[in-house]
Order: C-alpha cells, then structure tokens, then sequence
C-alpha cells in the first residue's frame, strides 16, 4: 500500500514511518518540523540525540535497501500543496499525526492556546477537504487520544467511540440510538482532538470519507525493532514538563537520582501503550480499513490502566529513588478511576507490551546513557491549567 504520513518526523510518526516501510508499503513522509522547532522554543532537547531528516532517510536506506519519500511543508497551512501531493502520489492510507500532542504546551499562554486549535483543527479540515475535492478514495488514520473522554467512566466500561443511549419520546415510546461518547477534554489539546470527531463524522457521513479515529494513551517506551538498528534513527525521548510523557519522566528522573515528581495524590488513572504497539496498531488499522459506507471506525488504542502513583512506586523500587509529591499544575480531579475497552485492536491480532521491570530497565538505560544531556531544570511543569482569579 502507498501510506502518506503526516507529521512523520515526531515521537509517534518517525518510528510509525520505519515500522509500516519495514512491511513493505510504500511511505512518504510530511512534516514541518514543528515539533524541532519547539525544542528551540523550550530550550528543552530530547534526551535521546536526534539526527536531520536527511540524515535519517539515509540511514534507513543503508540499512533497509528501502527509500522513504519526504516533503516538508504545513498541512494546516499549505493546503494546495497538500492536495497536489495526494493528486499526484494517489497514497491508499493517510495517517495523521500532524497535530500539536501535548496537553501542557497547549495550556502555557494565549498564543500556546491559540496556535493548538489553528494547527490542529485546520491541518485536520485540510486534509478531509483535500481527499474529497481530489476525488480519490483515501483511508484516514488518525491518531487521536483517549482524553477526548475526559477522566471520569460513571462506573462503566468506557466503550470505543460510541455509546448506546434510550430517549424517551412524548408518547412514552423509547427510541435507541449510538452517540459518539459525551467529551469531556481537560486541556485545549484534548478539545481540538474532540473537535476533530465532529469533523471526521461530518465528512464521513457527507461526502463518504472512510476514517479510523484511533483514542491512544499515554505513551512509553522510546524504541522500537527499526530504531534499534542504527543510531541515527533513534527515536525522542522527551522529559522535559511539557512535552515529556509521566512513565517516561519518571525514568529520566530515576536515572539521574531526581525525586520522581507525582503531581498531587498521584491517584489519577491513565491509559497507557508502549511504543512499540503503537506502531502494531497503526499497522492493524491500515491494513484493516473500514468499508465504504461504514460510519467512522473508532480504536481504545491502549493496553493498560494505571494509577500515577503505583507506576511511581514501581519505578521507586525498581531505582531507589524516593517520590516527591507536588503541587498538580493541571485543574482535575485528584483520582479517578478509568476502565475502557480495547477489544477490536485485541480481533484484529494486536498482543499487547505490558509494563514490566525488564522494559523498564531498558529504558533506564538510554537515560543514564545520555544523563549527561538533561537539563534539570526542564523537567517541572510550569503549565497551569488553574485561572488566575483577579483580587
């Protein structure tokens, strides 16, 4: 299959890239280096050193004997350049990361506010409106988070996508019917991807747009079988309190003896997925497109619930490193409980990483081996969701 990538130069799209070329598609590459462009924004490297996108294309050349396509350009911005390069590549599969991830970069300012919902809404319309005005059959990925359902399950199975409701009629009748799962974001980057599943649902039931909207959790993990073969494809490996995820955190801190930060009581429950199924999934969804005709597709594209605190206390016991908790920059509930369901990836031949010690101390090993590229200073979130109330 010929598989475009959006934002493949990032965390999730740089090892997806490799992954899906690894299984003989053909891939090009998009992006606009946004996400480097943060870390001179942030002061705030990733831990792991990475190598300039020619540099990257090369080495997987060398390696593989396979070639990966790249066009930089801004999906939210260059929208007939967009076009042009679906028009004339005719890719079977978009997948679509080329949105700004992080909840706490979303939340630093009004600028940070404001260029989350341009970015992200936009490249999103763009990309549905360029597949139907070129007039091919164009399958969308998109990976999406499971934020979008907010922290809170009401003491159900958090079901994927839709949920089956009974309205009362007039006359005493019951209608049933299937409604996308009420949202409830926690952060401007969490509205733009519930934003982004009204658009999806429009141009699928306007125009046909084929989509798999896939509700991931929180990665961990850095590496991957293809970014494993050569230094210069290693994969980020963010820390930093913005754009650094909290197991990974947690790892980066046991490496250097930091007291691992929990923000409050700790008894928040996540969704989690470690890398290297994220890509499996994107795979799975690819290659198992949704029917013409079927209504979007949507995947719980996580493996694991975990309280914050209890993955503090493994990683705890795991280094020796003591837990310090701190004040919770994010304006949330102090825990919850989360249970959702993952079944269909589970049909489709997904087996699923679970956290263990030994993957943990692998990934505690990158970070001592690069310990000497951390900035501590970088690794407190200094992001508050909590309004400033005027005296």
């Amino acid at each position: 299959m010929r598989v475009l990538i959006l934002g493949g130069d990032g965390f999730c799209g740089w090892p997806t890239s490799l992954h899906l070329s690894a299984q003989g598609h053909d891939v090009h590459i998009v992006d606009n280096f946004a996400r480097r462009c943060a870390d001179i924004e942030l002061e705030a490297e990733s831990l792991t050193p990475i190598a300039p996108m020619g540099t990257r294309l090369r080495a997987w050349r060398e390696v593989s004997g396979k070639e990966i396509e790249f066009s930089r350009f801004d999906v939210a911005v260059h929208y007939h350049r967009l076009l042009t390069l679906l028009q004339e590549w005719q890719p079977d599969a978009v997948v679509h990361f080329a949105e700004q991830r992080a909840a706490p970069y979303s939340m630093k300012s009004s600028w940070h506010k404001r260029y989350t919902v341009n970015n992200n809404i936009n490249a999103t319309n763009n990309l549905l409106a360029a597949i139907v005005e070129s007039g091919l059959d164009i399958h969308v990925v998109h990976l999406g988070t499971m934020g979008v359902y907010g922290y809170g399950t009401a003491g159900i199975k958090i079901p994927e996508g839709y949920l089956r409701v009974q309205i009362p009629k007039e006359n005493g009748e019951v209608v049933e019917s299937e409604i996308l799962y009420p949202p409830n974001p926690g952060s401007i980057y969490h509205m733009t991807k519930t934003q982004d599943q009204l658009l999806f649902a429009y141009y699928n039931k306007n125009d046909g747009v084929r989509v798999t909207d896939l509700h991931q959790g929180i990665v961990w993990g850095t590496q991957t079988v293809e970014t494993r073969l050569d230094d210069r494809l290693i994969n980020r490996f963010d820390y930093d309190g913005d754009y650094g995820t909290v197991l990974n955190r947690f790892l980066v801190e046991a490496a250097i003896g930091y007291p691992l930060t929990v923000h409050g009581s700790g008894g928040q429950t996540r969704a989690f997925i470690n890398i290297q199924d994220t890509v499996r999934c994107i795979q799975l969804a690819v290659e198992n497109p949704p029917n013409p005709g079927e209504r979007v597709r949507v995947f719980n594209q996580m493996t694991e619930c975990h309280r914050i605190i209890d993955l503090a206390k493994l990683v705890s016991e795991l280094t020796g490193v003591e837990i310090d908790h701190v004040e919770n920059p994010r304006n949330e509930a102090d825990s919850n409980d989360l249970f959702a369901e993952n079944r269909q990836l589970l049909e489709l031949g997904l087996k699923p990483i679970t956290l263990e010690a030994g993957l943990l101390t692998e990934i505690t090993e990158i970070a001592r081996k690069y310990a000497d590229r951390i900035d501590v200073d970088k690794i407190p979130c200094r992001s508050y969701w909590r309004p400033k109330r005027s005296v």
